[in-house]
């Protein structure tokens, strides 16, 4: 019997085993096309689902490609891929093609996998799994702890995996990553059987497959969501936040650098309000001081001369939101729809705590948002179920949801 997911913790108090090193030894990483097409024929000849993991070199490189693929299946063992000599890894997809894939968190690694030539036709995500079940903890050392009765060490989930030769310790730690995940897979999998949610996993798994194959959606305007933003107030100083930051992001990508080790956005923000016209005043601007980030002044100054130059039209300006309106300015904006979402949010977290998953599982905060501020002239729970499966709702979420919804949404007269 698996432990109560609202425990926190295993039903006995037996100290987890720590789980140092692979059952089978750390692997090598596949390099070369030769030893690709062995780990292909493996893993074909194996049974039961493969577990999947890749990591990335987030916070350090530009691109979100994988720089290490971790791969374990009964009767194939473990196998670490370096894709970086490899041209793809489309014959081991192939091979791979009727085979469910269990990942953790499958969202974050299924671009970077996709690049590769690598996309699921039926996944198990044991983070989501987790959250189905309501598990308070679903990171993957926190459940194979709880569940598996084994400790798993995460020092080196932040490293920098573009650095070659990779630590035998780091492949060591990726090697465990899913040493254990068809394992957690199981057990999930029969906790969702007990609860009644196998159905719901089911429709949660299918969108992740399907999303798998959609382009990555491009964020307009991205150079907005730069951190501290909203302290720059005006069109002219927000044109300077938008100069820098497309400077930044083209020496980031001539680089293969993360952004934010090029310059920070507390330094593009505070060269935004304060316009520095010469080097000795940008270079005074805490944030230019670095060798790196000083050597590149006239790169920023540039950047800063071709704001300060650009006609009023071609300036900034606030796009139309596609939506309704962040929620605390309801209540000035429209009271009576500000009324409706609160009874509406009522309703999604009695279920969600009725049914013992966060809310957000539930349904998208986003979604009854969405619903709140323009609800369907006759409100009825198919046309409100309809909407919601408009904006990307599953069926298992509609079914729990849409006669409640359809209650509380018409305003009192």
């Amino acid at each position: 019997m698996p432990p109560d997911p609202t425990s926190g913790g295993p039903e006995d108090s037996r100290p987890a085993t720590p789980l140092t090193a692979p059952r089978d030894g750390t692997p090598a990483p596949v390099e070369t096309a030769a030893e690709l097409a062995e780990v292909v024929s493996r893993m074909a000849a194996g049974t039961g689902p493969i577990a999947v993991d890749a990591e990335r070199a987030s916070g350090y490189r530009y691109t979100q490609r994988a720089y290490l693929v971790q791969l374990r299946r009964a009767g194939s063992g473990t196998v670490l891929i370096d894709p970086l000599p490899l041209d793809d890894l489309r014959t081991l997809d192939a091979a791979l093609a009727d085979t469910e894939w269990v990942l953790h968190a499958a969202s974050q690694d299924l671009p970077c996998l996709a690049e590769l030539g690598m996309r699921p036709r039926r996944l198990f995500d044991t983070e989501l799994a987790a959250r189905l079940a309501g598990f308070e903890r679903v990171g993957l050392a926190a459940l194979t702890e709880q569940l598996l009765g084994y400790s798993l060490e995460k020092h080196h989930s932040a490293a920098d995996w573009s650095t070659r030769p990779l630590p035998e310790s780091w492949l060591t730690y990726a090697a465990l990553d899913v040493e254990l995940l068809t394992d957690l897979r199981d057990v999930l999998a029969d906790e969702l059987d007990r609860q009644d949610k196998t159905a719901w996993a089911a429709e949660e798994f299918a969108a992740l497959v399907a999303g798998a194959d959609r382009p990555p959606r491009v964020r307009p305007d991205p150079w907005r969501r730069t951190s501290g933003i909203h302290r720059v107030r005006g069109a002219r100083a927000q044109s300077r936040v938008r100069a820098l930051w497309y400077a930044r992001d083209g020496v980031a990508a001539r680089r293969d650098s993360a952004p934010g080790r090029v310059l920070p956005d507390s330094a593009i923000v505070a060269a935004a309000e304060t316009d520095p016209k010469d080097e000795r005043t940008l270079l005074g601007i805490p944030g230019f001081g670095g060798r790196s980030v000083r050597r590149l002044a006239r790169i920023w100054l540039d950047a800063l001369d071709q704001a300060r130059s650009l006609p009023d039209d071609a300036l900034p300006v606030n796009q139309p939101v596609d939506g309704p309106p962040p929620p605390h300015r309801w209540a000035e904006r429209d009271p009576i729809a500000a009324a409706r979402l609160a009874r509406c949010r009522a309703v999604v977290v009695r279920t969600a705590d009725e049914h013992n998953l966060p809310p957000e599982n539930l349904i998208s905060p986003d979604f009854i948002r969405r619903l709140a501020w323009s609800p369907p002239d006759e409100i009825t729970p198919r046309t409100v179920g309809d909407t919601l499966l408009g904006f990307g709702a599953r069926n298992w979420q509609v079914g729990l949801l849409a006669d409640l919804l359809a209650e509380v949404l018409p305003d009192p007269a």
